[in-house]
């Protein structure tokens, strides 16, 4: 039988609570207050948490947060007798599942304690699939090419977000690769038959997606039943218009735990929310797990890297694809430029130049003629600390035997260059 801790300083509410629980088939137990809830669910096995947000002297946030600590699968739902949703929306910053506002109806309370314990069930069954499938490092670092400091940092997050079924916001530019990161956390849920359902909340019209994501009294629509047991992928959610993600909070209040949620966006929806421009609550229900992936220009160490990956891939006419070098100058062009487009559009560049070259060896003077565009390199001081005899060659060739400008690059006087 399924058990729900209940933690309340009022016993009267224990009895009230006790009465309508019990007879839906939930167990429960009682603490009055956050400490004395703590040492129980240590001691004890409990699917459940509902707890009072007002308590002392610890309270309920407090509560969530040492629950998250030590057992980070807690299903912890709060209960709020204020007016506004500030308290709640607090509570699902912090990871609680659910809120519910004093005075709730019973139906709504037990609806969210089913919510909660199937929530349950399916963490721990998909934890069990991952377990049992595992998120091989080859896998990961096959999407994810570098070894710089930023790439490392973010494969060991995808890696441990891969054991975890919570909601995951991907923050970055168009191109860094928030897509492939997202493929792998749906590969990694150890349930390969299930669906991945992509939706483009900047291309959708907002009657497309009142059909296909909201449908009829808060269940969801088409997209979300398809996505049951697998993964909801929401691209550009800085796009939804706000009537749209006032009623996305009740869908995913509803269908939420029923997939794994990802979501993208390139702005701070954090500062959109202080501005009046994001819904709060949506934001906390989308953001628990944030991300930031790295732009490719502040990762430059990873670009030779990512050239030969990309090389590798590509078809020509005439080479084989791992005999097709790029010269030591290209390379430095390469890794100068800022990059834009990101990964994206280094893939196109590296793509078509193997793709079309008609020699082995690829120099400076064949790439794209805006990639040498001294206007469109970052300050090279630092990058070049330590290399500069090697890197000087290479910027006065990448730059067409410019003194001038490739000592202005360079941050030296034009007369040391000879």
């Amino acid at each position: 039988m399924p058990s729900v801790l209940i933690v309340d300083d009022l016993v009267s509410i224990h009895e009230m609570l006790e009465a309508v629980i019990q007879p839906t088939g939930f167990a429960t137990s009682f603490a009055t207050d956050g400490e004395k809830a703590l040492v129980r669910y240590k001691a004890e096995k409990h699917d459940l948490v509902l707890a009072d947000i007002d308590m002392k002297p610890m309270d309920g946030i407090t509560l969530l947060k040492q629950l998250k600590i030590y057992d980070p699968s807690a299903v912890v739902i709060i209960m709020t007798a204020y007016a506004s949703t500030e308290s709640a929306i607090q509570a699902l910053k912090f990871g609680a599942f659910d809120y519910l506002q004093k005075p709730f109806r019973v139906d709504e309370l037990i609806a969210t304690l089913r919510r909660g314990l199937e929530f349950r069930k399916f963490q721990a069954e998909r934890a069990t699939l991952g377990a049992a499938q595992g998120v091989k490092t080859a896998d990961v670092e096959s999407r994810l090419i570098g070894k710089s400091t930023k790439l490392t940092k973010l494969i060991a997050q995808v890696k441990k977000l891969a054991t975890v079924r919570t909601p995951v916001l991907l923050v970055g530019e168009n191109g860094t690769g928030k897509a492939a990161v997202a493929e792998i956390l749906h590969a990694a849920s150890g349930a390969p038959e299930t669906a991945f359902l992509r939706v483009d909340c900047s291309l959708s019209s907002e009657s497309h997606f009142r059909e296909g994501l909201l449908g009829q009294n808060g269940e969801g629509g088409t997209w979300v039943k398809q996505a049951k047991g697998g993964t909801l992928f929401l691209q550009h959610l800085q796009c939804l218009t706000p009537p749209v993600q006032k009623e996305l909070v009740s869908v995913l209040r509803n269908t939420a735990h029923g997939f794994r949620l990802i979501g993208t966006t390139t702005e701070d929806l954090e500062k959109l929310v202080d501005e009046g421009k994001f819904h709060d609550e949506l934001f906390y229900r989308v953001a628990s797990l944030p991300v930031q992936m790295p732009a490719l220009r502040d990762r430059p160490e990873d670009i030779p890297l990512l050239v030969k990956h990309y090389t590798a891939q590509s078809a020509n006419p005439l080479f084989e694809a791992n005999v097709i070098e790029f010269t030591d100058d290209a390379m430095a062009v390469l890794t100068a430029y800022h990059w834009p487009g990101n990964l994206t559009e280094l893939h196109q560049v590296i793509t078509k130049m193997t793709g079309t070259t008609e020699s082995r060896v690829i120099t400076s003077q064949q790439l794209p003629l805006r990639l040498r565009e001294l206007k469109h390199w970052p300050a090279l001081n630092e990058y070049l600390a330590g290399q500069q005899k090697q890197y000087i060659a290479m910027v006065l060739h990448a730059s067409h035997g410019d003194k001038d400008a490739a000592a202005k690059v360079l941050g030296i006087d034009p007369s040391k260059l000879g």
